[in-house]
């Protein structure tokens, strides 16, 4: 008998293991696992510890346009990523009201170490963000993905050296592997001691972490000459910046090709990359 009932137990464990995904029915949630690394309600951020938001799972049938209307650009920003990687089951962080995040940004309006600079570029680890500075008023600011936990971004003051509005990585490819990934509007800010370079450039915002090294930003535009979609851009983050830092206002005539620049702006990487919660906690926000 006590060995049918442990049977029986252990078969409700497996299967429990293995059923155990959230429904296009479920409650808005995470998975416990997330072998995927695909819940953003998971990284910290720390100045969205004043936004009271919930968790909302993604469904078959869900996009940031369908759920949010014209505010999605407001919600793709709050979790810095881009339509493309909206995808069903993962999980997205959702503000109470729509309107705390209609200005957010994670950066001061004033930072003193940029005062005597025309342009100066702060990029922060912690809150995956870059601000535009002109003598030390924020000018604009934007979400960003930088290195990886395994491939951090360089911390430290560099000065922007090379521009390249056509770039493409000479390293790595894109997911069907049919051409170079595409780095446009790169800005270079530093070249390290192995010799490998480091930009501010277009790329897919994963909503976390995730680039070798360098500091992507949004472009559509890209994604849409490259994998097709999305079909009406309109996150194009990437050309702002460049037009803003080393643009044809502040220098000669752009070719679209390699340049080498005298005096760019000065780029700032401070912090380290966020955190984590764990799943315990974002069990306590559901319920609340």
């Amino acid at each position: 008998m006590l060995r049918k009932i442990l049977f029986i137990l252990l078969a409700l464990l497996i299967l429990g293991v293995i059923v155990y995904k959230p429904a296009a029915t479920s409650e808005p949630g995470a998975s416990p696992t997330d072998p995927a690394k695909e819940d953003l309600s998971r990284i910290e951020f720390p100045s969205q510890d004043s936004i009271p938001w919930k968790p909302r799972f993604i469904r078959p049938e869900d996009d940031l346009e369908s759920m949010f209307g014209k505010e999605w650009v407001h919600i793709a920003r709050f979790n810095r990523i881009d339509r493309r990687h909206v995808y069903p089951g993962m999980t997205i962080k959702v503000p109470e009201k729509i309107e705390n995040i209609r200005n957010y940004s994670p950066l001061p309006a004033e930072y003193k170490p940029a005062k005597r600079h025309g342009k100066y570029i702060l990029v922060s680890l912690t809150e995956q963000w870059i601000g535009a500075y002109e003598y030390g008023r924020l000018k604009f600011s934007i979400p960003a993905a930088t290195g990886s936990d395994s491939h951090k971004s360089p911390t430290g003051v560099f000065r922007v050296d090379a521009r390249h509005r056509n770039h493409t990585s000479s390293l790595y490819k894109t997911e069907d592997e049919q051409a170079q990934y595409p780095m446009d509007y790169a800005i270079r800010f530093h070249i390290g001691e192995d010799n490998v370079s480091y930009w501010i450039h277009a790329r897919d915002l994963p909503g976390k972490p995730g680039s070798h090294g360098c500091i992507g930003v949004f472009d559509e535009s890209m994604q849409n000459r490259v994998y097709g979609i999305p079909e009406k851009p309109v996150l194009v983050d990437a050309r702002k910046l460049y037009d803003w830092a080393v643009g044809e206002d502040e220098y000669e005539e752009d070719t679209g090709e390699l340049e080498l620049l005298e005096y760019g702006p000065v780029v700032e990487v401070v912090g380290d990359n966020p955190r984590r919660r764990d799943s315990s906690f974002l069990s306590f926000l559901a319920k609340k």
